[in-house]
């Protein structure tokens, strides 16, 4: 009985998210079709999807900007669909980051314990101590406009913080800097996810961003979730047709066992003509793309209006294909992926 006790204590104290039938309408539009998902305390979650998908609206939702037409949203055992957003334990980080631009980095930071009545000297002092783990200390007394976007993230990412949510929510966080900066400050956010050991949803559009960042991802099209996995799993086993395109490095291409999904790294190119069959398929080549360390081809084929074969840089500059190429794409049994109906 007492280990019993102990064992539901300790799940009790985990702060995972369930998501229940989740349901947003919009008057006659449905944006979150009645959704279900688990969210393990500690990890990394990413929701993945086109614009429209209803990402935006189950992440509102969840920090209590969006109120749900139907469903649940618990956290860590308690049922928070009804509560105001600063009771709910989470804290959203938003894409324009929504600093006040007449506040320093300090004083932006510690806002929200202004509003809840905290001293001045305190408040301060715990501002100024997120900012230095953030490594912002030194430009505490700058204003939004002083700064550079990635640093205006980070006093963002402060002020999220300062609260001491159980869930940080970040909508598109990455998507208004550059792309070298994109890089920089994604490897940032999971180290600070790792050593804060807080559990991450981070809405976006971009597969790349999901798969650098992610424990756990989650595909989502037309208000419903298509596929929940890890990176791994969900971009080597897509379920269905949208997540093989979607995600992206795979060919959908018909078969006599239905359509099934290829990777574009694991199909080949022959000059000669190969026995027809479920693993080989003629085509025209349309384009060639180098892109460095590989050429992406593009075919076209009587089955399949466009498809890509990803080639090694020296293989390609070995035995170069123009467009115009007759060509005979080919693929092992074993790298075919059958997609659901």
């Amino acid at each position: 009985m007492a280990h019993a006790l102990h064992a539901k204590r300790a799940m009790d104290a985990r702060t995972d998210l369930d998501i229940v039938h989740l349901v947003k309408r919009y008057g006659d539009a449905v944006a979150v079709a009645g959704i279900d998902l688990k969210i393990a305390a500690g990890s990394y979650c990413c929701l993945l999807g086109p614009s429209g998908c209803g990402k935006t609206s189950t992440l509102r939702m969840i920090a209590g900007h969006e109120l749900a037409t139907e469903g649940d949203i618990v956290l860590g055992g308690r049922n928070i669909t009804h509560l105001p957003a600063a009771e709910r334990g989470t804290a959203m980080m938003f894409q324009s980051y929504a600093l006040f631009p007449h506040l320093s980095a300090l004083d932006n930071v510690a806002f929200s314990l202004k509003m809840r009545g905290i001293d001045k000297a305190a408040r301060q002092k715990k501002a100024a101590d997120l900012l230095e783990r953030v490594s912002l200390g030194h430009l505490a007394h700058r204003k939004p406009a002083e700064l550079s976007g990635g640093q205006q993230q980070r006093v963002a990412l402060a002020r999220a913080l300062i609260t001491e949510p159980k869930v940080l929510l970040l909508d598109e966080p990455l998507s208004a800097l550059d792309p070298f900066l994109r890089i920089k400050m994604r490897a940032e956010l999971k180290a600070w996810q790792t050593s804060l050991g807080m559990t991450f949803i981070h809405v976006t559009h971009s597969q790349e961003e999901a798969m650098a960042l992610a424990d756990q991802v989650v595909v989502m099209s037309q208000g419903r979730i298509e596929q929940d996995g890890s990176p791994h799993a969900v971009f080597n086993a897509p379920r269905s047709e949208f997540v093989a395109r979607f995600m992206g490095g795979h060919n959908v291409i018909p078969s006599s066992r239905g359509l099934v999904a290829v990777r574009a790294d694991k199909t080949r190119l022959s000059r000669e003509p190969l026995p027809a069959g479920d693993t080989v398929l003629p085509a025209t080549v349309r384009a060639t793309e180098y892109q460095g360390t590989y050429v992406l081809l593009t075919l076209h084929s009587a089955a399949v209006d466009e498809f890509n074969v990803v080639l090694p840089e020296a293989a390609f500059d070995a035995a170069p294909w123009q467009p115009g190429d007759s060509a005979c794409a080919h693929w092992d049994a074993a790298d075919v992926h059958p997609l659901a109906a």
